[in-house]
């Protein structure tokens, strides 16, 4: 019995070719990760030699050298402390902001949303000069270490996540019905009980794909970083050039620390892909 297609189902090639494309896009992006995984599983004399495939070798000792060749330790906590203070600061400055420009009317509210939105097309680098001379002359003139400092990193973080942050939520915001804030008020809500009670707990999925994107912007941001730390405040994306000596390069080593350091963000993105999905397609509709 000859099963019969639909007519509004493609053409069989169209169906073969997808399925080539996605499996070619597949291997391209998945042989990088196994040359990692296999060069991290290897001595150093089998990666410095002759690429194989597949180890004749297999040791996981790089994964216990890579705690003592550098402290790897102390750079991964410096990560955690800068990206999860970004992260959460980004969060909560953006939700009251993004909520004031959603919800009120006020004196030069299309030239704020305006600006935000345009500080993202100057590159990084423009700003780092006057970050750094911002920071040396506040330390100078007030005794407030912002360079080298943990806290000064966080602030310089911010200022790449928090535009972009407050206006996605403002999309996300104008999307959510202005009935339910006027609802909240009738039951004896304030605004900020409004917000905190009914438009967050409805704006999840927003609140969420900002969460990820900021941390992901501080945890392998490399610039600002490699200049704005010092050897106690340094992150993982600079210390990883430790690995890197005069005498030697430790590429099992770097390939090691290189997995362990993708963990928190690729189970984190795992973790949370529905609502990032969901918060960056409402974003987008405004």
């Amino acid at each position: 019995m000859s099963s019969t297609r639909s007519p509004i189902a493609p053409p069989r090639s169209f169906l073969w070719t997808r399925r080539v494309v996605l499996t070619l896009l597949a291997l391209f992006a998945l042989l990088p990760v196994y040359v990692m995984i296999s060069s991290s599983l290897k001595p150093l004399q089998d990666v410095t030699g002759s690429f194989q495939w597949f180890p004749e070798h297999l040791t996981i000792r790089p994964y216990f050298d890579i705690w003592k060749t550098v402290p790897l330790a102390r750079y991964f906590g410096n990560s955690l402390i800068v990206a999860g203070s970004a992260t959460v600061l980004s969060v909560i400055i953006a939700v009251f902001a993004a909520y004031g420009v959603s919800r009120y009317r006020f004196r030069g509210k299309r030239v704020f949303t305006v600006t935000v939105l345009s500080t993202q097309m100057f590159p990084g680098i423009l700003f780092l000069l006057p970050l750094f001379l911002i920071f040396v002359n506040i330390g100078n003139s007030t005794g407030i270490e912002l360079y080298g400092s943990r806290v000064g990193l966080i602030l310089t973080y911010l200022t790449f996540s928090l535009p972009f942050s407050i206006w996605m939520l403002i999309g996300y915001f104008d999307s959510i019905p202005r009935d339910l804030d006027e609802a909240a008020k009738v039951d004896g809500c304030g605004a900020l009980g409004a917000l905190f009670r009914v438009v967050v707990p409805a704006a999840i999925p927003g609140i969420v794909a900002v969460a990820v994107y900021a941390f992901m912007t501080a945890w392998g941001e490399v610039l600002f970083a490699s200049v704005m730390t010092n050897d106690t405040t340094r992150t993982l994306a600079v210390g990883l050039q430790g690995y890197s000596t005069l005498n030697d390069v430790y590429w099992n080593q770097i390939m090691a620390a290189s997995l362990v350091v993708s963990v928190p963000v690729v189970v984190g993105f795992l973790l949370l892909q529905r609502y990032l999905v969901a918060g960056l397609t409402a974003g987008a509709v405004k």
